[in-house]
């Protein structure tokens, strides 16, 4: 069983939502790939407005129309605008097929204003996926780092968050938080680095690092490599894969008689 946290439908190079979804479903069966999260439109807004917001979730919804059985969606949400965002919230995932919450770079997530998003999100059972990196010539932005979401967490331990990208520098990604047990790591995106699920394991535990690829701006391939190669036990492997995400999700999944 392999489930991916962290796909998009932009980069696609297709025509449609529809056309990106299905390009993306025949990649992700060359690799064994049997479930795919799929968050943000095309284009990506990094400082979305309201309506931005709405486009972006629009498309998703379109990709996610004929691929139920295989996708599922987490929807764009911004702590800029904290009204748009709990009206997304519930449009998409109160009301609607999507199951998660994806937060990028407009606003670090550390923010006050972050807290009503997480709080309407623990009350729906909602995984929240937050880009987190730390750049060497400095973030963008409002882009949040690994200690950002820590100090995010830290304030609603009863939420479920993944960590995107292990913060890119993940050797203090995976120590920033570290001392979080409601926040998860993904592998997704950067180059296939030996050592960094590893890293992730010996820091966290296997229970708490989750596969993601960021395709189609990575392959599938390059990021599964991260895990089929990883010096690690075959339990723990089956755990990365697919295992640890299916039960993140099981809460919300149960409570949206979604079958998993």
């Amino acid at each position: 069983m392999i489930w991916d946290v962290h796909a998009h439908i932009a980069g696609t190079g297709e025509r449609t939502p529809e056309e990106a979804m299905a390009r993306l479903i025949v990649a992700a069966d060359r690799m064994g790939i049997d479930r795919l999260v799929v968050c943000m439109g095309d284009p990506w807004a990094h400082d979305p407005s309201p309506a931005e917001l709405v486009r972006e979730n629009d498309q998703v919804l379109r990709a996610l129309e004929h691929w139920n059985h295989r996708a599922f969606g987490f929807v764009y949400v911004s702590p800029k605008h904290v009204e748009a965002s709990l009206r997304e919230i519930d449009r998409c995932v109160r009301d609607g097929p999507m199951i998660g919450l994806k937060l990028w770079v407009a606003e670090r997530c550390d923010s006050p204003r972050a807290d009503e998003i997480v709080k309407r999100a623990q009350a729906l059972k909602a995984v929240i996926l937050q880009h987190t990196w730390i750049k060497a010539g400095g973030n963008l932005p409002g882009e949040s780092t690994p200690t950002d979401l820590a100090a995010l967490a830290s304030r609603h331990p009863d939420a479920s968050f993944v960590c995107g990208h292990c913060g890119g520098q993940w050797e203090l990604g995976v120590r920033a938080v570290r001392s979080r047990p409601n926040v998860a790591v993904d592998v997704a995106g950067g180059d296939p680095t030996a050592g960094i699920v590893e890293t992730a394991v010996r820091e966290l535990g296997a229970e708490r690092v989750v596969y993601g690829s960021d395709a189609p701006g990575r392959s599938f391939a390059s990021q599964l490599a991260k895990v089929t190669g990883a010096d690690v036990s075959e339990a723990d492997r089956k755990l990365i894969l697919g295992e640890n995400l299916r039960r993140l999700l099981l809460p919300i999944l149960q409570a949206k008689g979604i079958d998993a």
